[in-house]
């Protein structure tokens, strides 16, 4: 029975895991610095987190420990979210001679991706599973957008 309930543990941080992929594969497709690994990692080690978390509470708040262990999912979502801001900080690029900024979106999708992997850790598979999709559908759908409306602003700009 222990046995089943590990293995369950472990499928849900792969599930995590080939979430992350979906949308890493994205960036990766689109050339960003962080893809396909990076977005795995981080959905993998959010659900992972999030798991661990209440095989703690669970392990030791019926021990002589109870007092010590506090049960507190919103720290563990405070912490993944805090480490995510680091890593997401790493691919933002601020261009000065071209007074532009580079990586929001790719920051952004690590975020999304820690919370996939939050979600999926809490055992909603089927909200994780409709969220990467939609997440998917925004980085290429208006990925394609953003990029015919810079063509068009800089035809736009040379006609003038």
């Amino acid at each position: 029975m222990e046995l089943d309930f590990e293995i369950l543990k472990i499928f849900k941080v792969i599930f995590a895991i080939f979430l992350g992929g979906l949308i890493g594969l994205e960036r990766e497709i689109a050339d960003k610095p962080a893809g396909l690994r990076t977005h795995m990692l981080v959905t993998g080690a959010a659900a992972l987190l999030v798991i661990l978390g209440d095989t703690i509470v669970a392990r030791f708040g019926a021990s002589p420990y109870v007092e010590a262990v506090q049960a507190d999912p919103i720290r563990i979502m405070e912490a993944i979210i805090t480490g995510i801001s680091f890593l997401g900080a790493g691919t933002i690029i601020f261009k000065s001679q071209h007074e532009t900024i580079e990586g929001l979106t790719t920051a952004a999708s690590i975020l999304f991706a820690s919370a996939i992997g939050i979600t999926v850790g809490l055992d909603e598979l089927g909200m994780a599973s409709i969220l990467t999709v939609v997440v998917i559908l925004i980085l290429f759908v208006l990925g394609f957008v953003e990029g015919k409306v810079r063509k068009f602003k800089k035809h736009r700009s040379q006609e003038e």
